[in-house]
């Protein structure tokens, strides 16, 4: 995009039912401050780039169905997070408050639920 220069911050938004207890969990899962919180609405950035989360109130939010099921709430969007240790990385979200979900597709990776129920993957890579 020409109208963006080095620097700009760029980001999404993820829709909750509690945006500030979201984004405590994504702040404690990835280590990223929480930058700004109001009612509403609250964002994680990490410490060294432009990039953003905002968690934002949805009103009669009803969380996704994983796997997608006919006629059921899809996924519209989800979290892949590279990780060195699947086992350790998984106990670790667990402890922040995810559920690990019932169908699993691939070896190296893990689908978890997070605590609205938006599906996210910790994914270990086996070509390093």
């Amino acid at each position: 995009m020409r109208s963006r220069t080095k620097g700009m911050w760029w980001g999404t938004a993820i829709e909750a039912p509690d945006p500030g207890a979201l984004a405590e969990f994504y702040s404690r899962l990835l280590d990223w401050p929480i930058g700004h919180q109001e009612p509403g609405t609250a964002i994680i950035a990490p410490p060294q780039g432009s990039v953003f989360l905002v968690f934002q109130q949805a009103e009669g939010y009803v969380p996704p169905v994983w796997p997608p099921g006919e006629g059921l709430q899809r996924t519209m969007m989800h979290f892949d997070f590279q990780v060195e240790d699947l086992d350790a990385a998984v106990a670790d979200a667990i402890a922040l408050g995810a559920k690990l979900a019932d169908h699993q597709p691939q070896d190296h990776v893990r689908v978890l639920l997070d605590p609205a129920g938006h599906p996210f993957c910790l994914c270990r890579d086996d070509e390093e």
